[in-house]
């Protein structure tokens, strides 16, 4: 079984979330997501968070707290994915930074509108859930019911 550990960032603004839509070789239209992405060897999860948060937005953000923990699994591929999204803080404008080679587009979008614009399953609960009731901290997933191939 491979394990995947992704770190996303929650910022928000006027009542929008920052999202990042990304490009996957398996996919044919980009998926809409939390700034984030992999963990690496030595990092704690805060500074993954906000190095891929760098990466995808340009953006510096501060870590403000832990929003949640999900967890979710591809049997497809075996693979065990675990995702730390935390609450951060940050200025300035977003842009996708020359030479990202996975994010194609970023936009602040409404709490209304994060269900009709998060495709995938265990990336909308749980932050829909989180947002409306804070003290929901984990989530579970037996089956992700999407396998992703990620970009090298």
């Amino acid at each position: 079984m491979t394990r995947v550990q992704l770190c996303t960032g929650i910022l928000e603004r006027d009542d929008r979330v920052l999202l990042v839509a990304t490009r996957y070789p398996n996919h044919a239209e980009p998926l809409w997501n939390l700034p984030g992405g992999r963990h690496e060897f030595g990092e704690t999860f805060a500074a993954a968070a906000q190095r891929e948060f760098r990466e995808e937005t340009g953006l510096a953000v501060h870590i403000a707290g832990l929003a949640y923990v999900a967890e979710s699994y591809d049997g497809a591929t075996q693979t065990h994915f675990s995702n730390v999204a935390f609450h951060v803080r940050g200025e300035g404008t977003p842009a996708v930074p020359a030479g990202e080679r996975s994010v194609v587009d970023l936009a602040w979008v409404p709490r209304a509108e994060l269900a009709a614009r998060l495709a995938v399953r265990v990336v909308r609960e749980p932050l829909i859930a989180h947002l409306a009731d804070p003290e929901l901290r984990y989530f579970g997933f037996p089956d992700a019911g999407i396998t992703i191939a990620f970009n090298r």
